[in-house]
């Protein structure tokens, strides 16, 4: 399995504090059946100030002790990438990382509220010839009232990345709701961790697989693992991926959710 999502990185942003913990997350994903991790360390102007050049030197001294420590994980780079001015220049001046130096760059929403002309920013990107990869629009607060926006996004070639700890419920029900509705409903391209610790979120992919492939089948569980996310960093089109698979339309909001949260 490939892991395209992780603040495996020691002390950069709100990840591993340490190198010790680095380590051990490291072990728990191979453990966990996973051979590659892109680290993908926050990029927010104004709290975290990471760049292409720093990533790299950063990922080439873990990399180096996990040689040392006999750890068999694969580190690529990337970054957790917030909307700014420029976002587009940033990358093509080489400042903001891609997965991998790839075309598929991970793309992170305000968690609480959903940012003027989300779209148009998205839309702007793909005519950069980037691919946006957005990340955990199921644990987003504003998910609700917006979710037909993903829906489009996803029509005009934007990628979706739905976190593995909300489809197994580790985020609770709500981000488990959202998780397995995008599932259902053709909306997911990939399965990442998103992991920041070995305690709280440590980084576990296979039981997600594992809960992804008895909702939809097995060829489209390690499509989300393995399959897009090599593609990835591959630089793979994406058009040469597989497809999602067909599922029944979106829909309006259901009674489950409503039932759920007591929406009237």
């Amino acid at each position: 399995m490939i892991d395209l999502h992780c603040h495996l990185l020691p002390g950069i942003d709100d990840g591993a504090p340490d190198l010790k913990v680095s380590l051990a997350m490291a072990r728990c994903a191979v453990a966990d059946g996973i051979t590659v991790t892109a680290c993908t360390p926050h990029i927010y102007p104004g709290l975290y100030e990471n760049n292409k050049d720093g990533i790299a030197a950063a990922i080439s001294a873990l990399q180096a002790v996990l040689a040392d420590e006999g750890i068999p994980l694969q580190l690529v780079i990337g970054a957790d990438t917030h909307l700014a001015p420029d976002l587009s220049g940033s990358i093509r001046t080489g400042r903001v990382p891609t997965l991998n130096g790839s075309r598929y760059l991970l793309l992170e929403p305000p968690h609480h509220s959903a940012p003027p002309r989300f779209a148009d920013s998205v839309f702007r990107l793909m005519t950069a010839g980037i691919v946006p990869v957005i990340t955990h629009p199921e644990r987003l607060s504003w998910i609700e009232g917006n979710y037909a926006a993903f829906v489009h996004l996803v029509k005009a070639g934007a990628w979706m990345q739905v976190t593995a700890g909300s489809v197994t419920g580790r985020f609770g029900r709500r981000p488990k709701y959202w998780a397995e509705r995008m599932l259902d409903e053709g909306l997911v391209h990939i399965l990442a961790t998103d992991a920041h610790h070995i305690d709280q979120r440590p980084p576990l992919l296979a039981e997600a697989r594992d809960a992804a492939a008895k909702r939809l089948d097995e060829a489209e569980a390690w499509n989300l693992v393995r399959v897009r996310p090599r593609g990835i960093i591959d630089n793979i089109a994406a058009e040469r991926l597989p497809a999602l698979p067909e599922r029944a339309a979106p829909v309006a909001q259901s009674s489950l959710w409503k039932r759920l949260f007591r929406i009237a």
